[in-house]
């Protein structure tokens, strides 16, 4: 059996996406209706989710909202949204679980010891540095960010009024590897290559845990409430 994947704040699925094809099966989780979720979704708040059902699953992903730190969100109005980063790490390190939690660049100092990947590390048209905190903490020797060519923007394209070039979105689908998903979904998508890479590095470590431990670290039975279910 696959390792279980519990995607937290998933929206359409760009990070559950990729740790699929690193070898999880991914099951998802956000307030929101998200009926283009590419796998099993569950609808509800996710720390309450994380609290209630992570010890069911291998690893945790976790995107909190990052409009309190977004450089897209004006700077007078960014008090006003909440930095879920704290009380989604308590119920995650609660779980007893390995985790990783995502979030942009200006968000960084609120994460511990985080890494930086970005869309040039696998070859993509987009460069979107994002921050991901791992735990237990472990030294990952990332791709080489490079950024000689011209990337392609896709966050906030359909909020600015001005007369900057925007792509399409079938452009901004193909530099990103999101091809499933709407204009608006992407504007706050991880690209998959980003969670394929790491989730290859968390199923090595899952491995090691299994073979240092002795048993199996996948769980059977995952049993979920079908009233969450969309």
């Amino acid at each position: 059996m696959k390792p279980k994947l519990l995607d937290t704040y998933c929206k359409a699925g760009g990070a559950g996406y990729g740790f699929s094809l690193a070898g999880f099966d991914v099951v998802g989780v956000d307030k929101e209706p998200q009926p283009n979720y590419p796998f099993k979704f569950y609808r509800g708040d996710a720390v309450e989710f994380i609290a209630k059902y992570g010890c069911d699953f291998d690893h945790i992903h976790a995107s909190p909202p990052c409009q309190f730190a977004s450089e897209l969100t004006p700077l007078e109005h960014r008090s006003k949204h909440k930095n879920w980063i704290p009380e989604t790490r308590e119920a995650l390190i609660a779980t007893g679980k390995l985790y990783d939690m995502e979030n942009v660049e200006n968000a960084r100092r609120y994460l511990i010891n985080p890494i930086m990947l970005c869309g040039s590390m696998f070859g993509l048209g987009v460069w979107r540095h994002r921050y991901f905190e791992l735990h237990p903490s472990i030294s990952l020797l990332t791709p080489t960010c490079n950024h000689g060519n011209i990337p392609v923007l896709i966050s906030g394209t359909r909020r600015r009024n001005n007369d900057r070039f925007e792509f399409t979105a079938q452009q901004c689908r193909d530099a990103s590897g999101l091809f499933w998903m709407t204009r608006k979904e992407m504007d706050e998508a991880i690209p998959p290559a980003y969670t394929h890479w790491l989730g290859s590095q968390v199923i090595t470590r899952l491995t090691s845990r299994e073979s240092d431990k002795g048993d199996s670290v996948v769980k059977a039975g995952l049993s979920l409430p079908a009233h969450l279910s969309v």
